[in-house]
């Protein structure tokens, strides 16, 4: 149990460290937002150094595709479109339990709208218990309960490749015309593959880009939303503009001095600082940011037509980012529509969107769904003729605490 009353104490120190970094904040956000200016200006050289420095910086930097400096109003989607999302969640294995497996359980959600059409709301459950499948990652290192995080991740995106064929079927459009949008929860850069060995990444990236692939012939945008982001790709461009003298970059800046002038107050300035503090100041509710062009090391491996490019969106309750792959980036139509469907399901979930908050529900696995999947395991197992079945003592003893 927590004592309250021993928290208390450090609360008044809490309070002034947070009213410093407030104070500290305010500083750096004065000094990007002059740097947007500047950065706009002189883009052309910025866009040469990065082109000609980019891959040898210790952080990942952004490009942008249009004016810096320049907010986009968003119109409204057409009123007669379907939104579709999928989320994950699992029953984690326990060798603590009657038997070593897991189960996902991916949510699955389609919202007409418009249209007299019921909603789809249900959920697709996966249980893994065979040897060959639990203990498949322990051959790169990686241990079962994170190879699971990374099959929900795959799991995901069949299943919503798959709602998208069959709505964007059932619904007529034209292909010319979307009125399909598939929304998922957090960006659509997996930067934990990049620390994958490649056997590992094999088995997760290229089912991930053929349901992509199918999203992109059907001509459904793909969206990844996220909320309070902590990305900082396209604030690291304009250190850029600090950073270089001479058409080169100055490594030895990101060192502090002996004086500790330039190099420390040139650390001072951006870190920490995310984009969504600096765009904040910038957009107004219904707008967005310029469309950037990520270059995370692991989007090499994405191809031309899966590349990545996101904005920032002023929802109203929040600066949201939206990530986007090339293929509806590119496309004006898929674009416009994607950023204004997302914004009108973030109005009608008051804040986030209400087609991912559900389909996280459908997903979601509780302590009472757990009990019930391994008592009608246990009951199968005794079915099945075997004995001494039970949970460990620890386990026991823990589901009876007198506290």
């Amino acid at each position: 149990m927590l004592d309250l009353n021993q928290v208390s104490r450090f609360l008044p120190e809490i309070g002034q460290h947070l009213r410093d970094e407030a104070t500290a904040a305010s500083k750096r956000l004065d000094r990007a937002r002059s740097l947007v200016g500047e950065a706009a200006a002189d883009i052309d050289r910025l866009l040469a150094l990065h082109a000609a420095w980019g891959d040898r910086l210790p952080f990942a930097a952004a490009t942008p595709t249009e004016p810096l400096d320049r907010a986009h109003a968003i119109a409204p989607p057409h009123l007669r479109h379907t939104v579709i999302a999928t989320d994950g969640s699992q029953i984690s294995p326990s060798h603590h339990e009657i038997a070593y497996c897991y189960l996902i359980n991916t949510g699955r959600i389609a919202l007409h709208y418009g249209q007299n059409r019921h909603p789809l709301l249900d959920s697709l459950p996966e249980a893994i218990y065979k040897s060959e499948d639990l203990y498949l990652s322990r051959q790169w290192g990686i241990s079962t309960e994170e190879w699971m995080g990374h099959r929900r991740t795959v799991s995901e995106a069949i299943a919503l490749a798959e709602l998208g064929e069959t709505q964007r079927a059932e619904s007529g459009e034209t292909a010319d015309e979307p009125r399909t949008l598939a929304l998922t929860d957090g960006s659509l850069i997996y930067w934990f593959l990049d620390n994958l060995p490649s056997e590992a990444r094999d088995r997760v990236l290229p089912p991930i880009l053929d349901a992509w692939d199918t999203l992109a012939d059907a001509r459904v945008p793909l969206v990844g939303y996220l909320s309070a982001s902590r990305s900082g790709e396209a604030t690291h461009f304009l250190r850029l503009a600090e950073l270089s003298r001479d058409g080169v970059i100055d490594f030895d800046r990101f060192e502090v001095d002996d004086d500790g002038d330039r190099a420390q107050s040139f650390r001072a300035s951006f870190e920490p600082m995310r984009d969504t503090s600096l765009w904040g100041s910038f957009l107004e509710p219904g707008q967005r940011s310029a469309l950037w062009k990520s270059h995370n090391a692991i989007l090499k491996h994405y191809g031309d037509r899966h590349a990545v490019y996101f904005c920032y969106v002023h929802v109203g309750t929040e600066i949201a980012r939206i990530d986007l792959p090339a293929w509806v980036a590119e496309d004006d139509a898929l674009r416009e529509f994607a950023l204004g469907a997302t914004i009108s399901q973030v109005q009608k979930g008051y804040g986030y969107p209400v087609s991912l908050a559900e389909a996280h529900n459908q997903a979601v696995v509780r302590g009472g769904d757990r009990q019930r999947f391994f008592a009608l395991l246990e009951q199968q197992m005794i079915k099945a003729g075997l004995k001494n079945i039970g949970t460990s003592y620890k386990e026991s003893r823990k589901r009876r605490s007198i506290a």
